[in-house]
């Protein structure tokens, strides 16, 4: 069993010393007087409480800029020494050990970003073996937060605890949701040395970012597929994690490390009477949205259309129109003819079927007698949909949004996306479900489109990615 050794923090009270305090998510650093100037842009003076304060993110800055020139009590920090061990070491693949050799050549900071599939939690384990301190993995759902509990434990051989799902057990080794995070680092911010963030493109949200700003771990790893944001928060990583130290694409690993595959467009054409619906519905509202002098190119264009339609009679018929037209694309009746023909070209196969919204999933739950797993699947139904899914029981899933990041199903083979937005993102994590690697495995991704509307676009931008045999650039919002 590992030994849990605490960290040497003995604080002695010393008179007038300088102090270093962890509070409310927060550092107070007392008794600076004339050595504020080591301080400067890191803490600001707080007259409420007569003390320099700073982000607990700053503390490893901090106690570098006091280090050597002043003496100081730490009594923030709280995280433990750890002497973990591997249960049962494996050879490290060599992408992954550029990966951490990069990391930890830049003080064990920055982001790590490897396609679905490679291996990114195995990665993890390595920094918290090196790091050896007190480590909070945070991942963005239950789902991952318990798969990454399962991993570390059988990995480590230790109890690993849990934050999330009803599950409030703090360990020397943590996972957690981002929301639980955030919700307990200003109190326990202080108690991990290592930070790490699971698909940390999360971490950059106005909402979610406090689980990293509060929270004084100066050794941070971020993990991702997909670390650009439509929002160009991803340029906040370089401060709540660090910077990008360490890329390998897709391409780079297919046929070796992942499956190969192949991504397929097939185009239907609408039915007559849906055609005829879809293009005076699709009038109407761009019509509108014409008169209305609403600019799509322009990135806050939807924002436009919605404030416009929102004043009058006139506006809410034009959404109406929006959504009509909508629909039609992304759930014809020729869609469905193609899914149909696909699935038993593919007969035996393990299947997941990808729309962009709950209501076409059960259409399609509804029209082929599958399975559909949306988020409000209760935890129970979703183990037991996804065993069988595993054991080929159930061989098709229809599904929304909930499969797109971190559910491990190595058993897929096929991916055919009925509809979707315009997210890189979203369409590279569609494709890592299905190239997790198996002897003789070809995975086969699948975008079935409306001919003739305006899905065409919204599927180039989706595909603008190496992954896809193009140059990736950075996501926009769409309309």
């Amino acid at each position: 069993m590992p030994r849990f050794v605490a960290a040497s923090h003995i604080v002695r009270p010393v008179p007038d010393a300088i102090t270093l305090s962890f509070a409310d998510g927060t550092l107070l650093l007392r008794g600076l007087g004339d050595h504020a100037g080591l301080v400067e842009g890191l803490a600001v003076w707080d007259a409420r409480v007569g003390a320099h304060r700073a982000q607990a993110c700053a503390y490893a800055a901090i106690c570098r800029a006091l280090h050597g020139v002043v003496a100081y009590v730490d009594e923030a920090k709280r995280y433990e020494a750890l002497d973990l061990r591997e249960a049962a070491p494996r050879a490290m693949r060599p992408y992954q050990i550029a990966a951490l050799a990069a990391w930890e050549a830049a003080r064990k900071l920055g982001v790590v970003v490897l396609p679905t599939g490679a291996g990114k939690s195995y990665v993890a384990l390595k920094a918290i073996l090196a790091c050896q301190r007190s480590a909070l993995v945070m991942a963005p759902t239950i789902d991952l937060v318990q798969q990454w509990v399962a991993d570390l434990s059988a990995r480590l051989g230790t109890e690993v605890g849990q934050y999330g799902g009803g599950e409030k057990n703090l360990r020397p080794v943590t996972v957690a949701t981002y929301d639980s995070a955030v919700l307990f680092m200003p109190w326990h911010g202080n108690r991990f040395g290592l930070l790490i963030a699971d698909e940390c493109h999360h971490l950059p949200a106005a909402a979610t970012s406090t689980a990293a700003t509060a929270c004084i771990a100066p050794f941070r790893l971020g993990l991702t597929a997909t670390p650009e944001r439509t929002d160009g928060g991803h340029e906040r990583l370089d401060t709540l994690l660090g910077p990008i130290v360490h890329r390998t694409a897709i391409t780079e690993l297919e046929g070796s490390f992942l499956a190969n595959y192949q991504a397929e467009i097939i185009e239907v054409a609408l039915d007559p009477d849906e055609a005829a619906t879809y293009g005076t519905a699709r009038q109407e509202y761009l019509a509108f949205a014409r008169s209305a002098g609403v600019d799509f190119s322009k990135p806050d264009g939807w924002q436009q259309f919605l404030s416009a339609a929102s004043r009058d009679g006139r506006g809410r018929a034009a959404m109406r129109a929006y959504r009509l037209q909508r629909l039609i694309s992304r759930a014809s009746r020729a869609k469905q003819r193609a899914c149909w023909d696909l699935l038993r070209d593919h007969g035996g196969e393990r299947c997941l079927l990808f729309t962009d919204d709950n209501d076409s999933a059960y259409a399609l739950g509804r029209a082929f007698c599958v399975p559909v797993l949306t988020h409000r699947t209760r935890p129970a139904e979703r183990r037991a949909m996804l065993t069988h899914f595993r054991s080929g029981r159930w061989p098709v899933i229809a599904t929304s949004k909930v499969l797109n990041e971190g559910v491990d199903v190595p058993e897929a083979s096929v991916g055919i996306i009925l509809s979707g937005s315009g997210s890189v993102r979203e369409h590279v994590q569609r494709l890592g479900r299905i190239l997790r690697p198996q002897a003789g495995k070809t995975a086969m991704l699948y975008e079935i489109l409306s001919a003739g509307t305006a899905e065409g676009y919204v599927s180039d931008r989706r595909r603008s990615h190496v992954a896809f045999g193009q140059e990736e650039i950075s996501e926009e919002p769409l309309c």
